[in-house]
């Protein structure tokens, strides 16, 4: 695979609405028949700098990665991705999400994996991290 994109951010808490969406069954089942792995409940918010918005912006349309709304759900549009953290150079597999419905301004992006990203490399908010985007 080749990377077509690489966005460096600094960690950011969120809402806390994506850990109740991730919990449900619909979509834990549908990321992990997409994606191959069954998400942590919670998403990973990463705070971009605007020169990486328009490409992002880009990459989101373009995609053909889409979780189907069903009822009282959103769709989410979603692209596989590995997550490093820059401080140790630890890095994971997982997916920016994109859901239809959301709160967050659009330098926030979502990043999703099978454990908890926050516990697993000892992240705080602002630590800086970069998300490599492969050809899908």
């Amino acid at each position: 695979m080749m990377v077509i994109m690489e966005i460096k951010g600094s960690v950011a808490t969120g809402y806390g609405k994506g850990a109740y969406f991730l919990g449900q069954k619909f979509y834990k089942s549908k990321f992990n028949e997409k994606c191959g792995f069954t998400p942590y409940p919670g998403t990973l918010n990463i705070v971009v700098p605007e020169k990486y918005l328009d490409s992002i912006k880009r990459i989101k349309s373009n995609t053909n990665n889409i979780i189907k709304p069903r009822e009282g759900f959103g769709g989410v549009r979603y692209i596989k991705a590995t997550l490093k953290d820059l401080a140790t150079q630890n890095t994971v597999t997982g997916a920016i999400v994109f859901p239809d419905k959301t709160t967050h301004e659009e330098n926030y992006l979502e990043f999703i994996a099978k454990e908890n990203l926050r516990k697993k490399f000892d992240l705080k908010d602002e630590d800086e991290v970069k998300i490599s985007i492969d050809e899908q």
